[in-house]
Order: structure tokens, then sequence, then C-alpha cells
């Protein structure tokens, strides 16, 4: 017998790629929500070749990102593909992750005003490497920007270098069992 999960009866779109979407997705699915990855006709979701390392021929990261979910290819652009995407919306989703490209979703009639006037029990969740408002809210960007504008990129540098301005402690520790 297996435990209900507190989301089985929710369905998901992910309009996502990379890490920001897909990662949500993957918490939604472990949570037992029915996810819907869109990819992209063309290879997919980028994350599918970010390896080494591999994991059945696909990057490791992809598969634990997208594990859960099924995925769909749709070609955002033909209106006709678009349609049915909508229509799938409309008719089942429960909620939608999207993370891309700050203006595509309204270019597309994709955006949560307009799904949400179709379907008004859609939770619409939109991911920005800036925000909704601000100077750079129109700006794209995403996972590795966001650690060089944080400063995170920094740390491995300041790691070095502190080791070897103590290259006495640094022996010590590399030395010390685990």
């Amino acid at each position: 017998m297996t435990a209900a999960t507190p989301l089985t009866d929710i369905t998901v779109i992910e309009l996502g790629h990379s890490v920001a979407a897909p990662y949500a997705g993957e918490i939604l699915g472990d949570l037992g929500a029915t996810v819907i990855k869109i990819e992209k006709r063309d290879g997919g979701d980028d994350a599918r070749q970010w390896a080494p390392p591999y994991w059945h021929g696909l990057a490791a990261i992809f598969q634990s990102l997208n594990r859960n979910k099924l995925s769909a290819v749709v070609d955002l652009r033909d209106p006709g593909e678009r349609e049915l995407l909508t229509r799938l919306i409309v008719e089942r989703a429960d909620v939608l992750i999207q993370n891309l490209r700050p203006g595509m979703v309204e270019e597309l009639g994709l955006d949560a005003a307009t799904l949400r006037a179709r379907n008004t029990r859609l939770i619409y969740c939109g991911i920005g490497a800036f925000g909704r408002a601000g100077p750079l809210a129109r700006r794209p960007g995403y996972d590795p920007l966001m650690q060089a504008f944080g400063g995170l990129m920094s740390i491995p540098a300041l790691v070095r270098q502190w080791w070897a301005r103590e290259p006495e402690l640094a022996k010590s520790l590399a030395a010390a069992p685990p």
C-alpha cells in the first residue's frame, strides 16, 4: 500500500528550462502532483546536455531535476501547437510554472492575465532572474548569473587565497582524518 501524497490530484504545467522552473516542478512532482514538462523542439531543455556526469545517456542534473514528470514537445512559435497547449492549461492545469525570458509569455499569450481569464483556478508562478519590477526586471538571467551577482562565484578564489596565505594550516587540515 502506498501512502497518499499531498498533491496527488494537482496538475502542473512546467514551461521551464535549466534549473529554476524544473526544480520547482521537481518538488511538486515529489509531493505527488502530475507535472507535465513542456520542452522545445530541437533538443528540449538545455540541461539535457549539462554533463558530465551522464546517467542513462542524459546529464545527471537533468535527470535529477526532471524526475517524476511527463514531458511533451511543443513549438511555442507555432500557433496551432500553442493553442493545444493553451487548451491543456485551461482545461486541466491547476498550476503553471514558467521561467521563460522576460516578455516571452506575454508575446505568446501565455501570461498570467490571459490564462487566468480562461482558468480562474490557475495558480501562476513566474520565475525571473530579477523579479517583476525594477531596472533589471526585463533582463534575462539564470543561475550562474545570479551566483555571480550574489558573490558566490568569488568564494572558491577566496578559499584558494586563504590556503596560499596559511600553508601550514592547510596541510594539517588536509592531513586530518575525516
